[in-house]
């Protein structure tokens, strides 16, 4: 997932485990720890970041080297992943999200593995009842403002998607390419999702508004936010980002701010949740390793770590948010605690979403 990143933000078989690190410590004396250190490499976005401190913790518990291979985003590790799937590049694939993981699964790059820790994370965000991928965190995609821009334009924030379709907006919404950009993916499965592909108003009626509005439109998340958002001196005061940038906005600053510059619109209706998964890569030499590796980034440990570095919620509901999240409220689900995602179907075939690209490149982009 392509999120705020160090630079700058940024099933069924059970094992009888006790999940803390006095068991993580039992499982590396009975795994055979020998003197020849292995190395494990793992397949990630360009947004993974997570404490040295962290990483070492594993190495010296199961003498191996962690190395990660970062290969872009979202869509460009499933890629390399699916293209290299006969000669496997890493052993684990970290960052498959519910918008590329259907291509993934389809391509049959996986190898199944359930956690013991897996029962640690809510039903919802397991989005594969096989196991060829386990969830480890989650965000929200969603509009946000610029709050010192509106107030001094005397404008109110936009409270509905279709707020952006108003006159009034014009000239003033930036989003991502969704055939270049996980978040701008996202946002057009929303619109999918939210307006429909049949009927008086689909989404492709919605895109065409937004071109009417002049939507301002980029190939990627950092180009919205740093180039387009009038927060860093762009034009556009409405963007598309994620729910955790106002949070990240006061982290990151230099002055002592008492409250966010920017606000997420918070509302299930008006934003797509984004899930991130892990997977062991069919053909891996260092399977159980893998398999122990996954059990870690999804104990509280490592999830708790990785919370104000990739901007992201642990899915572990063990794992402690820092105070800082609450500037980055989640919205209320109305669609039912199990609903494990809004935004996407899950009988979705990643043949679908390539046909949504398409169509939405020959509507907007033509």
């Amino acid at each position: 997932m392509s999120r705020f990143n160090p630079s700058r933000y940024m099933k069924i078989f059970v094992y009888p485990v006790f999940i803390s690190m006095v068991s993580l410590l039992v499982l590396v004396s009975c795994s055979g720890n020998t003197s020849t250190q292995k190395d494990l490499i793992v397949l990630t976005h360009d947004s993974f970041d997570i404490g040295i401190d962290v990483i070492e913790e594993f190495e010296k518990a199961y003498n191996v080297n962690l190395i990660f291979q970062k290969g872009g985003d979202a869509g460009e590790i499933v890629t390399k992943a699916i293209l290299t799937k006969d000669a496997p590049i890493a052993d684990l694939l970290y960052g498959v999200d519910n918008t590329f993981l259907a291509r993934a699964l389809e391509e049959d790059i996986f190898v199944k593995y359930r956690s013991p820790v897996v029962d640690q994370i809510p039903s919802k965000y397991q989005l594969d009842m096989e196991y060829r991928v386990t969830p480890v965190d989650y965000g929200y995609i969603a509009l946000n403002f610029d709050l010192d821009w509106l107030d001094h334009n005397n404008m109110s924030p936009p409270i509905d998607l279709l707020d952006m379709v108003d006159p009034k907006w014009v000239g003033k919404f930036a989003v991502q390419n969704p055939a270049t950009s996980s978040p701008g993916l996202a946002f057009l499965l929303l619109t999918v999702d939210r307006f429909g592909e049949t009927g008086p108003y689909t989404w492709k009626d919605y895109w065409q508004e937004l071109m009417i509005n002049e939507v301002k439109i980029s190939d990627g998340w950092t180009n919205t936010y740093y180039t387009s958002f009038t927060l860093n001196g762009g034009d556009r005061p409405v963007v598309i980002s994620y729910s955790t940038s106002p949070a990240a906005e006061i982290f990151y600053s230099e002055i002592d701010l008492q409250s966010a510059p920017t606000a997420a619109l918070i509302s299930s209706d008006n934003m797509f949740l984004q899930v991130e998964l892990i997977g062991i890569l069919k053909g891996s030499s260092n399977e159980i390793l893998a398999q122990r590796f996954i059990d870690f980034v999804i104990q509280k440990r490592f999830q708790e770590d990785f919370i104000t570095r990739m901007w992201v919620y642990p899915v572990n509901k063990k794992a402690t948010l820092p105070k800082i999240f609450s500037y980055a409220p989640e919205p209320e689900i109305s669609k039912g605690d199990d609903f494990p995602i809004w935004g996407l179907s899950m009988d979705r075939k990643g043949s679908d979403i390539e046909k949504l690209i398409e169509e939405w490149t020959n509507l907007v982009m033509r």
